[in-house]
């Protein structure tokens, strides 16, 4: 068995091995985590068997075993709220784009000359 998220910090607390801090990860890692070393967290991490991972056609894809964490369901209405206000940000950067790349090519074309 092998946990399914490879952060170096929770392989080692899944192998009983000493907490680094990091950059204060310690106090996240306890605070997730507790005293009593690896537990599986949904939405974050999870140890799965050989049997599990078959039973998966061999996908080591996280998200097929971690699953969501709890309160973070989403619903489709909210997908669909978040797809179009990233497609209308999309629109906007891509429009800044195209005059960018025209300031540029005047530019380019300014120092040529």
């Amino acid at each position: 068995m092998v946990p399914l998220l490879p952060d170096p910090h929770i392989v080692r607390l899944w192998r009983g091995e000493t907490r680094e801090n990091d950059a204060g990860s310690d106090l996240e890692l306890a605070r997730l985590f507790g005293v009593g070393g690896y537990k599986d967290i949904p939405g974050l991490c999870k140890v799965a068997n050989r049997k599990e991972i078959a039973a998966q056609d061999w996908s080591l894809n996280p998200g097929r075993y971690v699953g969501v964490a709890p309160g973070e369901a989403q619903t489709d209405e909210d997908f669909a709220a978040k797809l179009e206000a990233m497609q209308e940000e999309l629109e906007i950067l891509n429009t800044e784009a195209v005059r960018l790349q025209t300031v540029i090519a005047e530019n380019v074309a300014e120092v040529l000359a």
